[in-house]
């Protein structure tokens, strides 16, 4: 037969060590800023527009959080409304027209613009205000 068991309890000494982390958190105020409106280093911002060619005033008709939807005043042949849409978003923005290029989408209805010298503030609050006042 075992000997019975002796009524000391053993005490196990557990240490735990304590990791405090410091973090530093950056919080910018972007009043939600669509993601069609986006960065691009160093000094530009990229809009993602649906253009849509052959209306009868240039106008911005959508400003959702996949792109800006853009009519043009300009038929959609010899890059007549690349140019017009290049020209009316120049004025939309308040920037000269050589700030204002077409990154990409130069043969689709979806395009991204490329303005340079410009903040992601800016570019939204010209956009949000024209948007409303249509």
């Amino acid at each position: 037969m075992a000997p019975p068991k002796s009524s000391k309890s053993k005490t196990k000494k557990v240490f735990t060590t304590t990791t405090t982390t410091t973090t530093t958190t950056t919080t910018t105020t972007t009043n939600n800023i669509p993601s069609c409106i986006r960065f691009v280093a160093p000094s530009s911002v990229a809009i993602t527009i649906h253009a849509k060619p052959g209306s009868k005033v240039a106008a911005i008709t959508d400003f959702s959080d996949e792109a800006v939807g853009v009519q043009i005043d300009a038929p959609p042949k010899d890059g007549e409304a690349n140019a017009a849409l290049l020209d009316y978003m120049s004025s939309v923005l308040g920037v000269k027209r050589r700030q204002v290029s077409l990154g990409s989408g130069s043969k689709s209805r979806d395009k991204v613009l490329l303005v340079e010298d410009v903040t992601l503030q800016s570019v939204f609050d010209a956009l949000h205000n024209i948007h409303n006042c249509q």
